[in-house]
């Protein structure tokens, strides 16, 4: 197959796909293509799509996705204004904040850093996939352990966890106070053993 047409088919997969496209499943789709070959593709579309556009390829979650520019979302935000429900509220950002650098975490801790009850937020992440739940904490009550998901990384445009903004960064862009629990250091028990829970997620518990 002629190196444009493979691009031009990489490029298409990608377009095409609600969610990010790895490696793996390009190997598996165009399985008459060296996997070298894909990786050129791809690193010649990442140039490609840097001229200048509107748009970008840039690499998630392990995986390739056509995204609109940071600079841009202004923009992108007036034409989803009408759709205004569907954002998240800002404490439910708040929250997710909290999960993403304190993960995993409990409910009780959460509310801890907050100052109020989360447990309708915590509801919320869970039924739009951006949080899950990882076990069990090994203390008294064996409350549920919260961390983030690929969800969540595709989102807000992470490669992993790693590329997480400063948390005063995140603070900032939320219009919220930096927490001083999450400036901190973590305490030493958060490091507690937990058992992996493999059924389905539960609600989460009231927090009082």
């Amino acid at each position: 197959m002629a190196d444009d047409n493979v691009k031009a088919i990489v490029e298409a997969l990608i377009f095409a796909s609600p969610e990010p496209v790895s490696l793996k499943t390009l190997t598996k789709l165009l399985d008459d293509e060296p996997p070298e070959h894909l990786e050129e593709a791809l690193a010649s579309l990442v140039t490609d799509w840097e001229e200048g556009r509107g748009l970008q390829l840039v690499e998630v979650a392990e995986g390739y996705q056509i995204v609109t520019r940071p600079e841009l979302s202004e923009w992108v935000r007036r034409l989803f204004h009408e759709r205004s429900a569907q954002r998240l509220s800002v404490q439910a950002l708040e929250t997710l904040a909290v999960i993403a650098y304190r993960q995993p975490v409990t409910a009780p801790e959460i509310t801890e850093i907050r100052g109020v009850n989360t447990s309708g937020v915590l509801s919320t992440l869970l039924e739009r996939h951006l949080v899950k739940v990882t076990g069990r904490k090994s203390v008294i009550g064996r409350p549920f352990l919260y961390a983030t998901t690929r969800e969540f990384l595709d989102r807000f445009g992470l490669r992993d966890l790693k590329d997480l903004p400063k948390v005063e960064d995140m603070a900032e862009a939320l219009g919220m106070d930096v927490p001083e629990a999450l400036t901190d250091p973590p305490p030493m028990d958060e490091a507690l053993p937990f058992e992996t829970d493999t059924s389905p997620e539960p609600p989460p518990e009231q927090v009082h």
